[in-house]
C-alpha cells in the first residue's frame, strides 16, 4: 500500500510540474483532452482483448494520467481537485455496497447490480437509462440499456424466450428486405434483429462488443493471409474468382495464427 500510495505522489508532483513547465501541458484544457482520453481507452480495450497484460498495464496508466490531468485542471479554476475525485468515488462505492458496508442481505451479483441500479435512483436518478451515455458506441449502449432495465426487473426470464425473439426480428427483417420495402423500415427492422441479439448475448454470458471485435481480428488475419498468398502466387486479387479465394482462404482458417 505504502509503494503504491508514493508512485501516485510522484505522479501528482510530475503532473504539477508538467503544468508549470511544458509548453504543451499548459495549453491542454479538459475540451482539448476529451478526444485523447477515448483513443486511450479503446487502446486499453484492445489490449484487453489481445490479453496482452504489458500492454494493458501501460495503457492503465495512460487512463490514471488523464484521470490526473483533468483532476488539476479543475484544481486551477476552483472547481474540484483529485482528493474530490477519489473521496466522491469512495463514498459512492461505500454507498452502493450495503451488503459489504451495511447489514443488507444478497443471494448473488445479479441481486448486487439491481441493487445498485436502485440505490442509484434513490439518489436522485430520475431515470433508469439516464446513466448511459448519448456518446456510446450503438451497441456498447445496447448492451448498457438492457442491463440497467434489467437491474430494475424489466427483462426476460429464460433464454429461450429471447431466442424466440431473435428469430421473430430475422423473419421481419427477411420479410421487408424481400418485400422491396422502404430502406427506412429496412433499416429499422435490422436494428430491431441487433437489438435482439445483443439481449440474447447476456443470457449466454457473452459480451457482444468484444465477440465481435475478436470476429473483426480473425476476418483481418484471415484476409491479410489471403491477400499475402495471392501476391506471392503472383495474383491479382481483384482479377481472382472466389472459388481462387477460399483456397487461401480455407487455408488461413486451418493456419495456425487463424
Amino acid at each position: 500500500m505504502e509503494e503504491s500510495l508514493t508512485a501516485f505522489r510522484k505522479l501528482l508532483e510530475i503532473m504539477d510540474e508538467l503544468r508549470a513547465k511544458c509548453l504543451w501541458d499548459k495549453k491542454q484544457t479538459i475540451e482539448s483532452l476529451r478526444y485523447l482520453t477515448i483513443e486511450e481507452t479503446y487502446e486499453l480495450a484492445d489490449a484487453i482483448l489481445e490479453n496482452n497484460m504489458s500492454e494493458i498495464k501501460k495503457e492503465l496508466g495512460d487512463l490514471i494520467l488523464h484521470v490526473v490531468f483533468y483532476a488539476k485542471i479543475a484544481s486551477e479554476t476552483n472547481d474540484f481537485d483529485i482528493a474530490d475525485v477519489l473521496n466522491d468515488i469512495n463514498e459512492k462505492l461505500i454507498k452502493r455496497h450495503p451488503h459489504i458496508y451495511g447489514d443488507v442481505k444478497v443471494k448473488d451479483d445479479e441481486e448486487v447490480k439491481e441493487n445498485w441500479e436502485k440505490i442509484k435512483l434513490k439518489e436522485g436518478k430520475k431515470k433508469v437509462l439516464s446513466g448511459v451515455p448519448k456518446s456510446l458506441p450503438a451497441m456498447v449502449k445496447a448492451y448498457r440499456i438492457q442491463e440497467k432495465a434489467r437491474g430494475v426487473g424489466f427483462d426476460w426470464e429464460k433464454p429461450h424466450q429471447v431466442w424466440d425473439k431473435v428469430l421473430e426480428e430475422l423473419q421481419e427483417l427477411k420479410a421487408e428486405a424481400e418485400s422491396g420495402a422502404e430502406q427506412e423500415k429496412i433499416e429499422e427492422e435490422f436494428g430491431d434483429l441487433l437489438f435482439a441479439l445483443i439481449n440474447y448475448s447476456r443470457f449466454i454470458n457473452v459480451n457482444p462488443e468484444n465477440a465481435l471485435e475478436r470476429t473483426n481480428k480473425k476476418f483481418i488475419k484471415r484476409f491479410e493471409y489471403l491477400e499475402k498468398n495471392a501476391q506471392e502466387n503472383g495474383k491479382d486479387m481483384k482479377k481472382m474468382s472466389l472459388d481462387e479465394m477460399d483456397v487461401f482462404w480455407n487455408e488461413a482458417k486451418k493456419h495456425k495464427n487463424k
